[in-house]
């Protein structure tokens, strides 16, 4: 468990999740109006390019990627997913392919991100923001293999240029980003204001799923990450959609904060009772 606990962790520390912390889409979005946000300029600073990477460098995050992926595909191989639960309001947000705003607790990741995994092989367009640190490629490699879009950036360096390219992929290339409701650094179950805005600003609907694990490893982090057992069953479990009306200012989000972040709590609990009782 230590080899693939280790590279879980790698692979999430690369993956940086978009629009979910308690001030990005505040410090990188301005409104002239409440219905008119205006995206900040274009940053460049910090965007890794495997160019500037050594022979070595380039090595050594191939061959993590290679084992991280085949470990991510012996686990999950070796599980059985029992319950997908609410798959209609997949097909709702879906309809006339249209991008939509997939959202899920930090700890879930690897569960998330597998059910990512198999609406990319469906046909749906998602993208991943991801740091734009050398450490970033393990990811991206990861990623591009799946056939999935990532977006290259953080919080502090690139973020406006992050959320002008979220922006563009949503609204003109119909990808929608999977976002990590309270990450990067939690509270833990905490969702934070920056999805609600980013639905906003794109009239993207938001698409709350929990997932649960009959057995699982928790890793000792603040978000206490998940990583299911070999031979666990899994329920996943899909909320209603929730699209942030236009004209709410920041500050008067609170309500629909508090109702998204029920919502993940309770599909949450619904999926570990779906495991309980079989």
């Amino acid at each position: 468990m230590g080899l693939f606990a280790a590279l879980s962790r790698m692979l999430v520390l690369s993956a940086v999740p978009p629009a979910n912390r308690n001030f990005p889409v505040e410090a990188f979005i301005t409104n002239r109006s409440p219905i008119a946000p205006v995206i900040l300029p274009r940053e460049t600073a910090g965007i890794a390019n495997m160019a500037e990477l050594s022979t070595r460098q380039r090595l050594t995050y191939w061959v993590l990627a290679a084992l991280l992926k085949l470990l991510i595909r012996v686990i999950w191989s070796t599980c059985r997913v029992q319950h997908i639960v609410g798959e209609e309001y997949l097909e709702q947000v879906t309809a006339g392919n249209k991008a939509f705003i997939p959202c899920y607790w930090h700890q879930q990741i690897m569960f998330g991100a597998w059910y990512m995994y198999q609406l990319l092989k469906r046909g749906i367009r998602i993208g991943f923001l991801v740091s734009p640190s050398k450490d970033g490629e393990i990811a991206t490699n990861v990623i591009n293999s799946w056939g999935g879009t990532v977006i290259r950036g953080s919080e502090t360096r690139t973020g406006a240029q992050a959320m002008r390219d979220m922006y563009n992929l949503i609204v003109k290339e119909k990808v929608s980003p999977a976002i990590n409701s309270d990450g990067p650094q939690g509270p833990l179950h905490v969702f934070k204001t920056g999805d609600l805005m980013l639905s906003q600003l794109t009239q993207a609907p938001l698409l709350p799923l929990a997932c649960a694990a009959s057995r699982a490893w928790r890793l000792n982090s603040w978000d206490r990450f998940l990583i299911p057992r070999p031979f666990s069953r899994i329920a996943i479990v899909i909320g209603e959609p929730f699209t942030t009306p236009k004209g709410l200012r920041a500050e008067d989000l609170e309500p629909q904060r508090l109702q998204m972040e029920n919502a993940l709590k309770d599909l949450t609990r619904q999926a570990e009772e779906l495991l309980q009782k079989n």
